[in-house]
């Protein structure tokens, strides 16, 4: 990561502040311009590979992060240097021993095996803050992904319906994905991959042509295409009930006629099974005349259950999504329209929570000819083999979890998974990309897994750099009511509970410029906290009144942390310039010392968070920061104190304040300044 001009740039912060030639092992693997601790870490791994003999290459990854602030701000566990002859704890204390006294640390100590290196806070505030205080400061940012573009694929609702809380999970997650990989420097593209075709859009366009209404649908398209849905999906689901009892009926019927039958036996059963489908036939036809008020049959008292073993519904669906497989115009023109009007409703929600998108794809999108063309390949490959007409591939061979994989149907149809193939490599040839990310619920763990050995198998070298994102499910997402519900009520429901709060403490109330739009950006914090502070692969529990508190670790509290900086900064008056002048050496508390080490590791924890594709990382770290800087609050007094050390204590706040908004930007909140 490191360039010449890296090292340079910090040579030259260091002579700033009274370092002339500093000891700095010069590697890529650093990021010394951008990342204080790698700043340490390129003195530390030179100093001691002097001192040991070890080489710099192998001390760097050895040097990790401490858990509490009394073994040090870096650790080296002496035998992953593989240095032989001695015992690990006896070149600890010798190489400790050694290590000659530096403006980069206050102490070096041997502990056992292990060597502790404690960071110079001076040298932390001096460096620090003002890199952080500069105007237009990129504080946290890195370019290791210069030059490389990464593909993120998430959200992914299925069109005409509305967005739900597992889609709230990959949006979100997917967001921040993004978002991080833009600050360590990739270009992203964010991919909208919409459940946009197959048989169910039969189904909705038959529904809507007999319940549908053309005002609601302006009005409220995804609501209404969905209530169209459930309607017409009940119909189809009455019909199939009724279809079957039906061809129960026929089948003892015919059974009565065997010679040799137990006539006894079977009459009973037909007398039920007549019973059952009367019964189905009735359930069916009035949830027919719910979805078609026109219906031929709507004032039949006795329905033949023999009428529904066509399946109407059913069968009218697939014709109607036959056509749209076959380009007729009219099909293609409605499905358009419900297409365009549900990306449109989706694109409010996603502005709310601060996503946007290079492109909204979908399975419509993907060619014939890229699905032909994977399959073809396989042929070639040999992997493939038939089935009564279907194609199938054996991957159980290459690993017993993955199993057989459907990838054509036996008339000739595509499925899921092959339209999956297509897109892959559509997206390859269009965007070179050198990452590809899917963020998709862990239901999908063999989907993936399934795609990603077949893409190897089609001999695709790029098949490696195809990454599954995984996540866990939201359990017992409703509304305070407790019905199931859909993001948009959950986001409105959280934005009237911060509203209420708002206006128990009135003079604040009165201060907010704007306190509907604050409660909503407050509320949609909770929602994304929540959702975002456990690890992903994790289930949890949808928790209205911890989600809402404003205590404990929640993003109510983060947004009250950032709202309190600004605050304390709007009361001290103290302009930028002073700010970036102020005298360091009057911060001496072991409090100030414990903010500036943790306002420190900010840029590792986003190396951190690449390496683990977390958010609970960058989450954890922001609530350990904000419950620092609350700490700081009853020792670190700016108001009533000398000039100099007011500006000084400011300068640690304002430095907290800006990580704090850069993280919370990350994650995809919008920092308020008042509450």
């Amino acid at each position: 990561m490191s360039s010449p001009s890296d090292i340079a740039a910090a040579v030259s912060r260091l002579e700033k502040v009274g370092i002339s030639s500093p000891a700095l092992y010069d590697t890529p693997a650093l990021n010394v311009a951008g990342n204080p601790f790698d700043l340490f870490r390129a003195n530390i791994s030179k100093t001691l590979s002097e001192i040991s003999g070890v080489e710099p290459d192998l001390i760097v990854p050895a040097l990790e992060w401490t858990m509490t602030p009394d073994r040090g701000d870096l650790v080296i566990a002496i035998p992953r240097l593989r240095v032989k002859g001695k015992k690990p704890d006896e070149l600890a204390a010798e190489w400790a021993e050694k290590y000659p006294s530096t403006p980069f640390l206050s102490k070096v100590a041997a502990k056992g095996p292990f060597m502790q290196f404690f960071f110079n806070p001076q040298l932390l505030y001096k460096t620090v803050i003002p890199e952080i205080l500069k105007k237009d400061s990129t504080y946290g940012n890195s370019n290791i992904g210069a030059g490389k573009r990464v593909i993120v694929e998430f959200s992914s609702p299925n069109i005409a319906k509305p967005f739900h809380a597992g889609h709230l999970r990959s949006t979100i997650i997917g967001g921040f994905l993004s978002s991080l990989h833009e600050r360590l420097g990739y270009e992203v593209i964010r991919i909208n991959y919409l459940g946009d075709w197959g048989k169910q859009f039969g189904l909705l366009a038959i529904g809507f042509a007999k319940f549908g209404n053309e005002a609601e649908l302006e009005r409220d398209p995804i609501n209404h295409l969905f209530k169209v849905y459930v309607t017409v999906s009940a119909a189809q689901a009455a019909e199939k009930d009724a279809g079957a009892a039906a061809e129960t009926v026929l089948a003892l019927k015919a059974s009565l006629k065997k010679e040799g039958a137990e006539k006894a036996d079977i009459e009973t059963k037909l007398a039920e099974a007549e019973v059952k489908a009367k019964e189905l036939a009735k359930i069916a036809l009035d949830a027919v005349v719910v979805l078609d008020k026109g219906h031929p049959l709507k004032d039949e008292k006795n329905i033949d259950p023999v009428y529904f073993i066509p399946r109407p519904i059913d069968s009218e669906a697939k014709a109607y999504f036959k056509r749209m497989e076959d380009g007729d115009e009219d099909a293609i023109s409605v499905w358009k329209r419900f297409r365009e009007l549900s990306i449109t409703k989706y694109t409010t929600t996603y502005e709310r929570l601060n996503i946007h998108y290079t492109e909204y794809s979908g399975e419509s999108q993907v060619s014939e000819a890229s699905m032909q063309g994977v399959i073809d390949l396989l042929e070639q490959k040999g992997v493939l083999y038939e089935d009564r007409g279907a194609k199938l591939i054996d991957l159980a061979k290459y690993n017993k979890k993955l199993g057989k994989a459907l990838i054509q149907k036996s008339d000739g149809t595509s499925l899921y998974l092959t339209r999956d193939l297509g897109a892959a490599i559509e997206r390859y040839e269009k965007y070179k990309f050198d990452k590809m990310i899917y963020v998709v619920a862990a239901q999908q763990d063999l989907h993936l897994a399934q795609l990603f050995k077949m893409m190897e198998l089609c001999g695709f070298p790029w098949a490696k750099d195809m990454v599954h994102v995984n996540f866990g499910m939201v359990q017992g997402m409703s509304t305070r009511r407790g019905t199931v519900v859909f993001l948009d009520t959950i986001l409105e429901e959280t934005k009237d509970a911060m509203h209420d709060v708002m206006k128990k403490n009135q003079a604040k109330y009165e201060q907010v410029e704007n306190p509907e739009e604050v409660a909503d950006l407050v509320g949609i914090s909770a929602v994304m906290i929540q959702d975002m502070q456990s690890k992903r692969v994790n289930n949890y529990k949808f928790d209205w009144s911890r989600m809402l508190s404003f205590e404990g670790d929640t993003g109510p509290y983060l947004q009250y942390a950032h709202s309190r900086l600004c605050s304390v900064e709007r009361r001290a008056e103290i302009s930028h310039e002073q700010l970036m002048a102020a005298d360091f050496s009057l911060l001496t508390e072991p409090i100030a010392e414990e903010l500036i080490r943790t306002l420190a590791q900010y840029p590792d924890v986003l190396m951190n968070a690449h390496r683990n594709l977390e958010p609970s990382t960058v989450v954890s770290y922001l609530f350990k920061l904000t419950h620092i800087v609350s700490s700081c609050y009853n020792i670190l007094w700016v108001a009533g104190q000398e000039p100099a050390l007011a500006t000084a204590r400011m300068a640690l706040y304002s430095s907290a304040r800006e990580v704090l908004n850069s993280g919370m930007i990350l994650l995809g909140l919008t920092p308020v300044e008042r509450m």
